[in-house]
């Protein structure tokens, strides 16, 4: 039996901006869900900016849960996958409906950082993945300082936003 038309069907799609496929499944008559299969490329900063960013870095053990942040908290700062790999899963109603999977150089929670508002996803390290975390003022403060850092982190979010563009246009 096929889901009616109008709704979501098992797909996958291939990206060009994610150079990834794009999988989303349908499991009932409201509930969907998105997921990167492979590592992200989206979230992930040059290794000059990575370089700047870890002079003004803490390393940080993921608690026993893995959860670095959870959707919802007020941003503490922006943290810095320096190995491994972590999740990122929006769960607005409880069921995951995104899942991405970002690898070494990513940097989590910009958005929430720079527009000081609740982050907008929960970051769950994977087992044996490390981080640096830079403090909300830090950043801000190297931010301000920094003109050409911040371009760098600029064009870390201009990717990010193709990333969710180019998902979304797949729903």
């Amino acid at each position: 039996m096929h889901p009616p038309e109008s709704q979501p069907r098992k797909d996958s799609i291939m990206s060009s901006a994610l150079r990834t496929p794009i999988y989303w499944s349908f499991s009932g008559p409201d509930s969907w869900r998105l997921s990167v299969p492979q590592v992200s490329s989206a979230f992930v900063a040059d290794p000059e900016l990575l370089e700047d960013l870890e002079q003004h870095a803490k390393p940080i053990a993921p608690g026993p849960d893995r959860v670095l942040f959870h959707q919802g908290d007020d941003p503490a700062g922006v943290f810095i996958v320096r190995k491994g790999t972590a999740q990122l899963i929006s769960q607005p109603d409880g069921d995951a409906i995104l899942c991405v999977q970002v690898g070494a150089g990513s940097l989590l929670g910009l958005p929430a950082v720079i527009g000081s508002k609740p982050y907008s996803l929960t970051a769950k390290a994977a087992t044996g993945a490390e981080f640096s975390f830079v403090s909300c003022e830090d950043f801000i403060h190297l931010m301000q300082s920094e003109p050409a850092l911040s371009f760098r982190v600029l064009q870390v979010l201009a990717e990010q936003i193709r990333f969710g563009r180019e998902a979304l246009s797949h729903l």
